[in-house]
């Protein structure tokens, strides 16, 4: 309880509460990760800071781009119409010291997909508004995956984070076992809409 204490109270001086509920449950998920305090801390941080910098260049941008980190690995996903404003993304991700490697698969897509994919982020609508059934279709195999991993035998599902986008999902964290892994991957594998699985995901047996 003291981990789940110290983790909540981190997300409030951050200002991540904005949703009590899901503070509470992100806050409950890192109590059982393997990942040590001082990791969570850091990437939390790490993530923030980015998001931050981001939403200040653009509040849009935040509604584009997937911004995940795993000991101090990023993964960034989403999408942009410019080549341009991709890399100025990286960079600003570069510009923390504390950032061990970036995983760089935002994918470039036309203005049009753009606006209807950030709309749909905006509306927190099933499609209904935009019609953009891509979207949604990301969305569901996110909830999906979710789903079947918190249920599967044999799988540390909060060490896990991923990411839908255009049916391609992306997959950080840490595997206890090689067979762990495979496990996860096979299981992503078969969700329905899921046409291709990208991982950089670590194997570290717990010591």
């Amino acid at each position: 309880m003291q981990k789940t204490a110290h983790i909540l109270g981190l997300f409030v001086l951050l200002g991540l509460a904005a949703c009590t509920p899901t503070v509470i449950s992100d806050a409950a998920q890192a109590a059982f990760e393997d990942r040590i305090t001082e990791d969570q801390v850091t990437d939390l941080k790490i993530a923030s800071n980015l998001l931050g910098r981001l939403a200040k260049k653009d509040k849009n941008l935040a509604l584009d781009i997937g911004v995940d980190v795993w000991e101090q690995r990023m993964l960034l996903t989403g999408t942009l119409d410019d080549g341009a404003t991709i890399d100025t993304v990286v960079e600003m991700a570069r510009a923390d010291g504390r950032l061990k490697i970036i995983y760089n698969e935002i994918r470039l897509v036309s203005t049009s997909e753009r606006a209807a994919r950030r709309e749909q982020s905006e509306t927190s609508d099933s499609g209904a508004k935009t019609g953009l059934k891509q979207t949604v279709s990301d969305y569901w195999i996110e909830t999906k995956i979710k789903g079947q991993l918190l249920t599967a035998k044999d799988v540390r599902s909060v060490n896990y984070r991923w990411r839908s986008v255009k049916n391609t999902v992306y997959l950080i964290g840490r595997a206890r076992s090689a067979e762990e892994l495979d496990s996860v991957l096979t299981f992503i594998r078969d969700t329905k809409g899921v046409g291709n699985v990208k991982h950089f995901v670590e194997i570290k047996p717990v010591s």
